[in-house]
């Protein structure tokens, strides 16, 4: 028997508010900001920010979807020179709900009871390199057994130094490490009071400067060898909230899929130039593969094997105490997920054993 007229009408006045109420519910849910730390920069004094995540500024579409959802769009600034210690301060005390950093910090993070999920892979990595002056003999690290070595201790380029130790039989006490960042490390092997340098791209600012060369780069190395860094969540924040999760990630997709795109090399390159860094080095660094596999999103075995050694020679170094699992860290939902909504599923296809299709 079908419904009268006047039964249909009520039942569609019960429905509306029923409807009305689980709106409102999700939007109670969602919490009124969501929070991002990630490297800046002050430029011509404005705060800039590093990498993808200036890409995800720039085009907005991020904080438009999730001011349709009633949720304002924070950046947290971080510091080049703290990167580590900041986030894992702002993620112990839930002042962020993501953050794009390195694996030592975060890996140290979660065996100390902070739980982070690595929501979406930041590329391929980062190539170390081996400085000596120029006027060295040494042509290996071998050659620098006994001698002084400027290395940033606890930063995410500290285990490839321990993997270039470990491939020739050597450990951190065959060496007098100084414990030096960056720009100390680089003034010191000048000034002469170091014998080697263990660094980042800047490497290449020492050979232009006629003060140092390079003797070794992980280019001459596995894949899991370089440094990365990576987007991380809070466990919980994901947990509570899939759909905003989901969001982040898919803008970070959105922004790597135009940077890999050859067409925005120049663009993006003379970019990140303003950040201090001459277009030169960011173009030797980016030399030896192809442009687009740096902007890979994919979870690939050599970013499971990278993070299975990183926890491996935390403990050994005595980084952390706890036990931590690969297995735990990784969520590679979001990026499947945001790869089918994009249509990219195939873009990044030259990179081999995708965990996220397994």
């Amino acid at each position: 028997m079908h419904a009268s007229p006047l039964v249909r009408l009520l039942r569609r006045l019960v429905l509306v508010p029923a409807a009305l109420l689980a709106v409102q519910a999700v939007a109670a849910d969602a919490p009124q900001s969501l929070r991002i730390a990630t490297v800046a920069y002050a430029n011509a004094g404005k705060i800039t920010f590093n990498g993808p995540a200036y890409v995800m500024d720039r085009d907005q579409w991020l904080e438009q979807q999730l001011a349709e959802r009633g949720v304002k769009l924070e950046w947290v600034p971080a510091a080049t020179a703290s990167v580590g210690t900041f986030v894992n301060e702002e993620f112990a005390n839930k002042r962020i709900d993501f953050a794009f950093y390195g694996d030592l910090p975060s890996i140290i993070a979660n065996a100390s009871g902070v739980s982070t999920k690595l929501i979406a892979p930041g590329g391929s990595g980062n190539h170390v390199y081996l400085v000596v002056p120029n006027g060295s003999g040494a042509q290996s690290i071998a050659d620098l057994k006994g001698k002084r070595i400027a290395l940033h201790r606890g930063r995410p380029w500290e285990l490839s130094f321990a993997k270039l130790l470990d491939a020739n039989q050597l450990d951190f006490g065959d060496f007098r490490i100084f414990n030096l960042n960056p720009q100390a490390g680089g003034a010191a092997l000048s000034a002469g009071r170091v014998d080697a340098f263990f660094t980042l791209s800047d490497a290449f600012l020492l050979e232009d400067k006629q003060v140092g060369k390079i003797i070794w780069s992980s280019k001459q190395a596995p894949r899991d060898w370089k440094m990365r860094a990576e987007l991380w969540g809070a466990s919980d924040f994901v947990a509570r909230q899939p759909e905003l999760t989901q969001l982040v990630v898919t803008a970070y997709l959105k922004a790597a899929y135009w940077t890999a795109q050859d067409a925005n090399k120049d663009t993006y390159q003379g970019y990140l130039s303003k950040s201090g860094q001459p277009l030169s080095v960011l173009q030797r660094e980016a030399e030896g593969e192809p442009w687009s596999s740096h902007f890979t999103p994919l979870y690939d075995q050599a970013l499971k094997q990278h993070y299975a050694d990183a926890i491996a020679y935390s403990r050994k170094a005595r980084l952390i105490r706890g036990d931590v699992k690969v297995d735990d860290l990784i969520e590679p939902r979001f990026v499947e997920q945001g790869l089918k909504e994009l249509r990219l599923q195939d873009y990044w296809k030259d990179t081999p054993h995708d965990l996220a299709r397994q």
